[in-house]
């Protein structure tokens, strides 16, 4: 029976965690040069807000916690929180690169756009591993099958 179970690859190893540790690390460096600057709190209490939430993201996979939880489904979670992500930072990195900031709010609008990138390829990631590998009752079946 042991034969028969899946090998897991952990989430750590695996290219979603890869992107999204990119993800994090990418986003804690924005933030840090929003502090260092002193810049306008809502860039910095959005930056944290989204760091906290990723950091959340990645404990519950690394905790496989997603499994223990089923009565959501956090794929969606996931790609509506990467798409939120993705459309908060790119607002606030656009208005830190308006002229007359600082080199530290530029740098951090710079990798803040880098966060927006991240985010789009973690949600295609997630995305196209639901349409090839569905779970739950979204799974497809074949033409031929009858229900």
């Amino acid at each position: 029976m042991q034969a028969e179970k899946l090998k897991h690859r952990p989430f750590c190893f695996s290219v979603k965690g890869h992107v999204k540790i990119l993800r994090l690390a990418v986003t804690v460096t924005s933030m840090t040069f929003f502090i260092i600057s002193q810049a306008p709190e809502p860039y910095i209490v959005i930056t944290g807000f989204e760091v906290t939430v990723m950091f959340f993201f990645i404990l519950l996979y690394m905790l496989r916690l997603d499994r223990l939880m089923d009565c959501m489904f956090w794929p969606l979670l996931d790609i509506i929180n990467s798409l939120v992500t993705a459309i908060f930072m790119m607002i606030i990195s656009v208005l830190a690169l308006l002229p007359e900031t600082t080199t530290y709010i530029l740098l951090g609008g710079v990798f803040g756009l880098l966060t927006v990138v991240c985010s789009i390829a973690d949600a295609v990631l997630i995305y196209r591993k639901l349409l090839f590998n569905p779970s739950g009752p979204y799974q497809k079946k074949a033409v031929h099958e009858k229900i």
